[in-house]
């Protein structure tokens, strides 16, 4: 399980700069670079949540032993 949240978070920092590259900072909310921002926004609180879940993976080892 702890390589398979390992495995989606990279896939998420892939997917921020991959959306990076199409970001166009001119007009950040016309055309592509909108879904380009909602792309990073999204990612973001993927990395996040999967972050939360490693914690209480660990705390929940913790507390078995």
């Amino acid at each position: 399980m702890k390589i398979f949240i390992y495995i989606l978070m990279a896939f998420a920092i892939v997917v921020v700069a991959y959306n990076l590259t199409v970001l166009n900072f001119d007009s950040l909310l016309v055309g592509d670079s909108s879904v380009a921002l909602i792309g990073i926004l999204a990612a973001g609180c993927v990395i996040v949540l999967l972050g939360i879940l490693l914690t209480s993976k660990a705390i929940e080892r913790k507390a078995k032993s």
